[in-house]
């Protein structure tokens, strides 16, 4: 083992009590506002609805993204796609014309599913070695855009408004918002990488772009084996998504939540201490001329939406029932929970996933600031429209 790889340190200093200290004053924080008992057993329900109702629901998207990314790859879909989007991806991500791909696929599903693309070597031909980490902000930019825009076409039967109008603006505001997430984590990588290094195929070899490689034997054994090899890389995924996901998204949930009754702790799942929301109404003074929104309950929708989007939509319907939230405010939950797609749940394990965990720290910045754009560019666009029309 190298040196780079082999760090010594002495068995017993410093960061051991420093570690315990800041330890202690997380549980210490949870356990005055919720008990120690409350606050252990929602976390651990929380953990294990994650793990139930969303890690196996991805790892289920995964499986099938890996499949349809298998068969794509081995009939020339990817490569006829990057010839078409090539020069309409380059001059907007500075990404080649297959990155279109894993938008699209991580539209339909959720961040992870770019996972089962970049897993594909044939795949990683179409990118620079730069590119590859900006996979994770390119996808995340997009991920869970069709439920998104689902849940806020089907906000009018609350209310009776046509919310058609906001969910386009937030979807261009997404959009917005993951090309500058995906242009500042290029700068970053470039500078680690250089400009011109190319991913490897198998082996090590670069595979020239004229040609694709494909599986030996009949199109039905060819069909067969692409679909099953993709699924199982899907598999694979499924599984290097669960830590992170359970992890971090449980800590974010429990700063984010409160009582589920309203008044008291019962250790349920999805409790919390509800602190970012609190951060959100003392930034108020900041935030709302950004964003626009009409009322400080709403700053909680983002800000929810950095550990999970889909616990931020039940924020929303809550805010539209409460006439708290209106279709300029839905126009950037929109795009901010569409482009934030609980990043802060989920780069982490895409990230390692990828092989580049050292850059998570800048996939995270360029993140905020891209999700941050992505709200501010939707205020401007429904407010412009609103006053044209």
């Amino acid at each position: 083992m190298d040196a780079e790889q082999q760090r010594l340190k002495k068995a017993v200093g410093p960061e051991a009590f420093i570690f315990l200290g800041l330890m202690g004053g997380v549980f210490a924080l949870f356990s005055y506002r919720m008990g120690f008992v409350n606050a252990l057993s929602t976390a651990m329900q929380t953990a294990f609805f994650l793990l139930k109702d969303t890690v196996l629901f991805l790892a289920a998207i995964a499986v099938l993204a890996g499949a349809l990314a298998g068969l794509m790859q081995e009939f020339g879909v990817v490569a006829l796609i990057d010839r078409l989007l090539t020069p309409l991806m380059a001059p907007l991500f500075g990404m080649s014309g297959a990155a279109s791909i894993g938008a699209i696929t991580t539209y339909m599903s959720d961040n992870p599913a770019i996972l089962t693309l970049a897993a594909d070597k044939n795949y990683l031909r179409y990118f620079k070695k730069y590119q590859i980490p900006a996979l994770t902000n390119l996808g995340t930019g997009f991920g869970m855009g069709a439920i998104i825009t689902t849940f806020v076409l089907g906000l009018s039967a609350l209310d009776g408004n046509n919310y058609a109008p906001a969910a386009l603006v937030g979807n261009l505001g997404a959009v917005i918002g993951s090309i500058i997430s995906t242009r500042l984590m290029l700068r970053f990588t470039r500078r680690s990488f250089g400009a011109d290094a190319m991913s490897q195929g198998d082996g090590g070899v670069p595979l020239a772009r004229d040609y694709r490689v494909v599986r030996q034997g009949s199109v039905a054994s060819r069909f067969l084996e692409a679909m099953l090899d993709g699924g199982k890389v899907g598999v694979q995924m499924g599984i290097d998504i669960v830590p992170g996901v359970l992890v971090i998204c449980t800590f974010v949930m429990m700063l984010s939540g409160g009582p589920a009754d309203g008044a008291r702790y019962t250790g349920v799942a999805y409790e919390g201490i509800g602190l970012l929301p609190a951060i959100g109404e003392k930034l108020e003074f900041i935030l709302r001329p950004l964003f626009g929104l009409q009322s400080p309950q709403s700053i909680a929708v983002p800000i929810t939406a950095l550990g999970s989007s889909g616990a931020s939509l039940s924020l929303i319907s809550r805010l539209v029932g409460e006439k708290l939230a209106n279709a300029h405010d839905i126009a950037v939950f929109t795009a901010m929970c569409m482009c934030m797609s609980g990043y802060l749940s989920t780069h982490v394990a895409m990230m390692s996933a990828l092989g580049y965990s050292r850059l998570t720290g800048k996939a995270i910045l360029s993140h905020s600031v891209g999700g941050l754009c992505a709200g501010i560019a939707a205020h401007l666009i429904y407010s412009l429209i609103a006053l044209i029309f």
